[in-house]
C-alpha cells in the first residue's frame, strides 16, 4: 500500500538516451504512490518509450530537446511546484534507489525541521559501484548535526530530496553551468541563504560517476582517484570550478583547496590521455573560459547534442 506521506512529493527523473531497463525503472516508479512522476527527456528517448511512460502516468517534459542537466532539473522543479508538491525527489535514469528511500528522506527532513534546522536538501550516502568512483561529500564546518544526519558542503542531485519552499528562496540551478558542478554551486548558495544540505548516513544509494577511474600513475595506494570522463565533460568541470572562484557564496577554504587540486586533476587527466598536446590545450582553454566567465554548453559538445541547444538562459549572472 502506498505511503500516504508521499502524496505531496513529486519524483523527478532525468533521461538521456535511456535503455529499455532504464525506462522500465521509470515506469515502475509511477505506481509508487507519489503525487506525480515527472521525467525530463534530455534527448534520445524513443517514441515508443515516450508513449509507454505516458500510459504509465509519467508526465514527460522537453519533447526530446536537450537543455543540459541544470535546466532539466529546473523544469522538473517548476512542474512539481505547479502540481502543488512540497518536496521533490530527484533521480537520474541510472539510479537504483532502495525501496524506502523517499520515506527515509522525508523522515530525515522532518527531524531536521523539528530541531529548528532549516534544510534545503537531504540525500543518501553514496554507495560505491565497482569500477566507478563514488562522490565524496565534505562536511560543513560548524553546522549542527542531528543523530545520523550530517551537514555536508554539497551532495549529488540524484537521490536527493529537495524542499521546494527552500528551492524557491535559493533559486534555480545554474543553467549556464550546463552539466558539471551544478549541485555543488547550488548547495553552497543554499548554505549562504541559511538553508542546510544534509546526508542521511543510514540510507545509501549506488552512484556511478564517469566511465571508470583514473589513478595517479595507475597506483591505487597513492589514494588519488578521479572519474574518467569524456574530454568535453572534463573541460566543463574544470571551467565551472575555476569560475566558482568568482562567486562570493563559495567558501574561501574550498576555493583554496580547489586551487591546489584542480591542476593535479588536470595533470592526471592529461597523463591518462597519453600526454596528447590537444588535450592539454583543451584543458587550458577551459580554465581560461572559467576565469573569463565564458559559460554555457561547451563548444566541443558532440554535434548530435549541440544541435538541440539553441535556447540557453542568459549568461549575465554574477
Amino acid at each position: 500500500m502506498p505511503d500516504p506521506r508521499l502524496s505531496r512529493l513529486v519524483l523527478g527523473i532525468t533521461l538521456f538516451r535511456p535503455g529499455r531497463d532504464q525506462v522500465d525503472r521509470a515506469v515502475a516508479q509511477a505506481a509508487a504512490g507519489f503525487a506525480a512522476v515527472i521525467a525530463f527527456d534530455n534527448g534520445g528517448l524513443a517514441v515508443a518509450d515516450a508513449a509507454r511512460l505516458a500510459r504509465a502516468g509519467v508526465t514527460l517534459l522537453s519533447e526530446g530537446r536537450n537543455l543540459g542537466i541544470a535546466e532539466a532539473l529546473n523544469r522538473i522543479a517548476g512542474a512539481a511546484r505547479a502540481a502543488g508538491a512540497e518536496t521533490l525527489l530527484l533521480l537520474d535514469q541510472d539510479a537504483e534507489p532502495p525501496e524506502h528511500l523517499a520515506a527515509a528522506l522525508l523522515a530525515a527532513r522532518d527531524r531536521l525541521r523539528g530541531a529548528g534546522i532549516p534544510v534545503a536538501v537531504v540525500g543518501p550516502a553514496p554507495a560505491p559501484t565497482a569500477g566507478h568512483k563514488a562522490p565524496a561529500y565534505p562536511p560543513r564546518p560548524a553546522a549542527p548535526e542531528r543523530d545520523d544526519l550530517a551537514p555536508v558542503q554539497f551532495l549529488a542531485t540524484s537521490g536527493s530530496l529537495i524542499d521546494l519552499d527552500a528551492f524557491a528562496r535559493v533559486g534555480p540551478f545554474r543553467a549556464d553551468f550546463f552539466i558539471d558542478g551544478v549541485e555543488l554551486e547550488w548547495c553552497f548558495r543554499a548554505w549562504a541563504c541559511g538553508y542546510g544540505c544534509y546526508v542521511a548516513r543510514a540510507v545509501a544509494i549506488p552512484h556511478r560517476v564517469g566511465g571508470g577511474v583514473i589513478r595517479a600513475f595507475g597506483i591505487a595506494k597513492l589514494g588519488i582517484v578521479m572519474p574518467r570522463q569524456p574530454l568535453f565533460r572534463m573541460g566543463t568541470y574544470l571551467r565551472n570550478a575555476v569560475y566558482a572562484w568568482r562567486l562570493p557564496h563559495v567558501p574561501l577554504r574550498w576555493k583554496l583547496a580547489q586551487a591546489a587540486y584542480l591542476p593535479l586533476q588536470a595533470g592526471l587527466y592529461w597523463a591518462d590521455s597519453g600526454w596528447r598536446p590537444a588535450v592539454l590545450m583543451r584543458l587550458l582553454a577551459a580554465a581560461r573560459d572559467g576565469a573569463l566567465g565564458r559559460l554555457g554548453p561547451p563548444e566541443d559538445l558532440p554535434k548530435d547534442l549541440a544541435a538541440d541547444l539553441a535556447e540557453l538562459l542568459p549568461q549575465d549572472r554574477p
